[in-house]
């Protein structure tokens, strides 16, 4: 007999658990075959990024292999360009340019999301996204690199662009940003001869929202724009850029920043494959019901940032995109699809807040954990504590990680292993 088959197109929290829950599935492993579809070999961890980028974690640990913990699913190495819903295939490019099609019997759509782009003079030329393992591996050789280059410079005014620091957008993702790599300088300023003995790197966390965080809880706002301003980091709330230059940035407020570093963290939109598919959209996103199938199409489903899936706790409104969404709608997912197989009964989306964690480096944190605010140690500890159980694997060399950089001083090398050219700010576009 031949096995029905569930293409999968993206392994980011939604593709990951809804690969894992479907080769799980004791009556459809045998009948069914779970290809998942994705440029990379490896699962991205995307909370820890910031603690790649700010030299915490070695890049390996966040990416979490694929066919090492999804055994039982075939993995197909490309990127999805193309979805044909009447022969019912997708069309894809390899790694090395060859392009690929295949069939399918279920369709699950989690391509995710790539960097948000706003119509501000230079910043598609001069700033750096933050979405993937390349652009926290060059925002630490950057990073590092405007330290040595700094010290290395009789020009004052050189001197002080190479040592400052803007990260655009305070949310989950910049204000970690922020934080930790207000860290990762001031302790490479530390051991340097010349510049130990002048004013230590300056970082500027800039939003047109009125406080940190303004997605998340306010107890969460308030103790991380606290620990941020406590650690030097300065909080622009109500700005933004109005254009970037080579030299700097000018802000909406009129005042010029002499910055070599823009560092671009104002939110994501969905995967440019969703804009082609045909399918109606949402604000950008997939259209789905509150079961994550795409109406008119039983075989087709889509969950994480590229769907818009009813929130049910808020009707009338969409989940937003997080990962803790994400992977709960995985799980829901492949839970329908094995009822549209006649396992078990679909049932529609539905989550309980477990609160946010947001880790601000060293032993600082703030965490709202069911609930409860926390900051200070106890935050810390909740918040390391969840980012292991959450994770699918990698824990214990996360873990000595952790470890090994509370008891050693940091490592300042460049590793030049990504260049600029290729981290586009645009993570769509091809390099220019």
């Amino acid at each position: 007999m031949s096995r029905s088959r569930v293409v999968i197109v993206g392994a980011g929290f939604a593709g990951y658990e809804a690969a894992r829950a479907l080769t799980r599935h004791r009556g459809l492993r045998e009948e069914t075959e779970v290809v998942l579809i994705n440029p990379t070999d490896y699962f991205l961890y995307l909370p820890l990024l910031p603690q790649v980028s700010s030299g915490v974690l070695d890049p390996r640990r966040v990416a979490v292999s694929l066919p090492s913990t999804l055994p039982q699913a075939r993995l197909v190495l490309g990127e999805v360009d193309g979805v044909d819903l009447d022969r019912r295939t997708v069309s894809y490019t390899g790694p090395e340019g060859d392009p690929g099609t295949m069939s399918y019997d279920r369709l699950v759509l989690t391509v995710g999301s790539v960097n948000k782009l706003l119509p501000i003079p230079g910043v598609a030329e001069h700033a750096h996204g933050f979405r993937g393992i390349p652009e926290a591996l060059y925002l630490r050789d950057h990073t590092t690199r405007q330290i040595e280059l700094a010290g290395g410079t009789d020009d004052p005014a050189e001197c002080v662009a190479r040592c400052t620091f803007v990260v655009v957008g305070a949310g989950y993702t910049g204000t970690e940003v922020a934080a930790l790599g207000k860290l990762h300088t001031d302790a490479l300023v530390k051991r340097h001869r010349v510049l130990k003995h002048r004013d230590p790197p300056r970082w500027l966390l800039v939003d047109i929202a009125d406080r940190v965080l303004p997605e998340l809880d306010p107890h969460l706002s308030r103790t991380a724009d606290r620990v941020l301003r406590q650690r030097g980091v300065e909080v622009r709330t109500g700005q933004s850029v109005k254009e970037a230059t080579r030299g700097g940035v000018l802000l909406s407020t009129g005042e010029r920043i002499a910055t070599r570093s823009l560092i671009w963290c104002v939110g994501v939109r969905p995967d440019p494959l969703v804009a082609v598919i045909g399918l109606s959209t949402q604000n950008g996103r997939l259209v789905v019901g509150d079961d994550l199938q795409v109406p008119g199409l039983p075989d087709v489903y889509a969950a994480g940032d590229a769907a818009a899936v009813p929130d049910r706790a808020r009707p009338g409104s969409y989940t937003p995109m997080t990962a803790q969404h994400a992977g709960r709608q995985g799980k829901t997912l492949a839970r329908n699809i094995a009822a549209s197989f006649g396992y078990g009964s679909p049932r529609p989306y539905k989550h309980h807040d477990l609160g946010f964690v947001v880790d601000l480096g060293g032993v600082k944190a703030a965490a709202n954990p069911l609930g409860v605010p926390l900051s200070g140690i106890a935050a810390g500890a909740v918040t390391r504590g969840y980012h292991l159980w959450a994770m699918p694997g990698n824990r214990t060399r996360v873990a000595a990680d952790w470890l090994l950089d509370a008891i050693l001083p940091k490592q300042a090398v460049q590793l030049g292993l990504v260049r600029s050219y290729a981290v586009p700010l645009d993570t769509a576009a091809p390099p220019s």
